[in-house]
């Protein structure tokens, strides 16, 4: 696993790619935070960072695809997928070493928003007048739904040679995974149905994580829709055999 977690930093951290995701997130972050009307903090009047947690949501959607669109079609396209399985390494040591080295740039993409934490912080009146835990809770669960999008875009990209392609169906299955069952829910109108299938929708779990408190469940829950996004990768890279 380690190998290939080493050669995909190193493919990213030597192409333009990661530095203008990069980038993208935090310009588009920053001018949402303390610049557009109606979005940013000084116009809000409150020291919160609810804007960074609502909309990032949004924006991974199609930043993670594009960071994992050419984990599996790139090497699929170039005819070094069945080289690589060649060498002593399990199906499991392939997808964990490019999960992880995605996963991994989502995360340093994030280190510097806490730069927008301290910054309110410190703006708040009085100085700390701001709701830590909900922001402990809030990027915990931004991070594992980093995670989700990351594992669901490995998935694309391991169905198809295409890497546009892969984009695309990541872009989908991570909007649908995350508001479609809540607009199922919207739809429904006896109450224990809502409540159940808005349940098994990414946006109820993400926004229960958002209020501070780090349930078990909630976590459970973004743990295994990853272990399912990676199993489907595996048999993906199984059917090679069949």
């Amino acid at each position: 696993m380690f190998p290939i977690l080493r050669k995909e930093i190193n493919s990213f951290l030597s192409s333009l790619v990661a530095y203008i995701i990069m980038a993208l997130f935090l310009t588009g972050m920053g001018l949402f935070i303390w610049v557009f009307p109606d979005y940013n903090v000084l116009d809000y009047g409150y020291a919160d960072l609810s804007t960074l947690f609502n909309m990032a949501p949004y924006i991974f959607m199609f930043l993670i695809p594009a960071v994992t669109m050419r984990s599996f079609a790139e090497e699929k396209k170039g005819g070094t997928l069945e080289l690589l399985l060649t060498r002593p390494l399990t199906d499991w040591d392939i997808i964990l070493g490019k999960y992880l080295a995605c996963f991994l740039l989502i995360l340093f993409t994030l280190l510097p928003t806490l730069i927008y934490y301290a910054s309110v912080y410190v703006l708040g009146n009085p100085e700390g007048n701001i709701d830590s835990a909900g922001v402990f809770g809030s990027y915990v669960g931004l991070l594992l739904l980093a995670a989700v999008f990351t594992a669901i875009g490995i998935f694309a990209s391991s169905i198809s040679e295409n890497q546009i392609v892969s984009f695309i169906v990541a872009a989908f299955l991570c909007f649908l995974w995350f508001t479609g069952f809540s607009a199922l829910a919207s739809l429904s109108a006896t109450g224990t149905w809502t409540y159940l299938m808005g349940q098994l929708g990414l946006e109820y779990h993400y926004n229960a994580l958002s209020k501070g408190l780090i349930d078990s469940r909630n976590v459970i829950y973004f743990l295994s829709v990853i272990a399912l996004a990676l199993m489907a990768t595996r048999l993906v890279l199984e059917s090679r055999k069949w």
